[in-house]
């Protein structure tokens, strides 16, 4: 496939913001494959996301005139090639389902990243990470060395070089200073569809409700447990019929299902935040 380049922007909204994208991109000769934008009329916000190929597309150039232009518009931007492939580090605990779900979705290409590196506070994962061919690091993490363990970690990513964490049914919470060094840069599947039934037994609780939904939920890891900018979320319908153990089973699947999108849309850098939420361009 040709390499091409992502330009994701937000500012406040004004008259001209598409013309000046455009009109910038079109005196360099960009061959635009995808555009996509969107207003919050509530905060008056505009959002947008534009794709091109880079075959003989002066990058440099178009990256020191659009400066100028995002300076007038007072716009946040970022530019992306699609040969910059992030560096992804999987946490962990016993719950593997999405580990293996991620692993294998990697191998088959499906994620533009590398997955160098598999965390766990627990040996459970090992195998499945050496199947793969990742690096797996056993590092517990208890009340009493919780500090020194998060330490561990943060420099053993920094080693690494990880661009993003996702945390594969990791069943820690990080610290406020761990979230600090990495900005969205953090994503959590929760097993409940969010705000309802959090903690750490949500089919229990959903159960003993009597839902006939059930839920996951993929977001960005900040301070607020739980309380990030969601990215995904899906449900399946259950009956009277389903006990605790079809509940799991289905939200398994959800969970696989939600976590990989979320990664994969963060890859493809289709993913604004602004406030607690996010906007996914298709």
């Amino acid at each position: 496939m040709s390499e091409s380049a992502v330009l994701l922007i937000d500012c406040p909204d004004q008259k001209g913001l598409v013309a000046s994208v455009s009109g910038t991109l079109y005196r360099f000769g960009a061959n635009i494959t995808h555009a996509d934008q969107h207003q919050d009329h509530d905060e008056g916000l505009f959002f947008m996301r534009v794709e091109w190929l880079l075959e003989g597309f002066d990058l440099e150039g178009f990256r020191a005139a659009f400066r100028e232009e995002a300076k007038r518009f007072r716009m946040r931007w970022r530019l992306h090639r699609s040969a910059d492939r992030p560096r992804v580090a999987l946490f962990v605990s016993q719950h593997l389902h999405c580990l293996a779900d991620l692993l294998h979705r990697n191998q088959m290409g499906e994620l533009k990243c590398s997955v160098p590196l598999v965390v766990s506070n627990h040996r459970d994962g090992e195998s499945l990470a050496r199947f793969y061919g990742v690096e797996f690091r056993y590092m517990p993490v208890d009340p009493e060395n919780r500090a020194a363990a998060e330490a561990e970690q943060l420099a053993l990513l920094e080693e690494a070089k990880i661009d993003l964490v996702v945390l594969a049914r990791y069943m820690q919470i990080l610290s406020p200073e761990f979230v600090a060094r990495y900005p969205l840069g953090i994503i959590n599947v929760h097993h409940s569809f969010l705000p309802a039934f959090v903690g750490a037994r949500p089919y229990h609780a959903a159960f003993r409700r009597g839902v006939k939904l059930i839920g996951a939920t993929s977001h960005y890891v900040t301070e607020a447990l739980d309380d990030g900018p969601i990215i995904e979320q899906d449900v399946a319908r259950i009956s009277h019929r389903d006990q605790v153990p079809d509940l799991i089973a289905r939200g398994r699947d959800l969970e696989r299902v939600v976590l990989s999108r979320a990664v994969a849309w963060h890859l493809d850098r289709r993913i604004l935040c602004y406030g607690n939420k996010t906007v996914i361009f298709d």
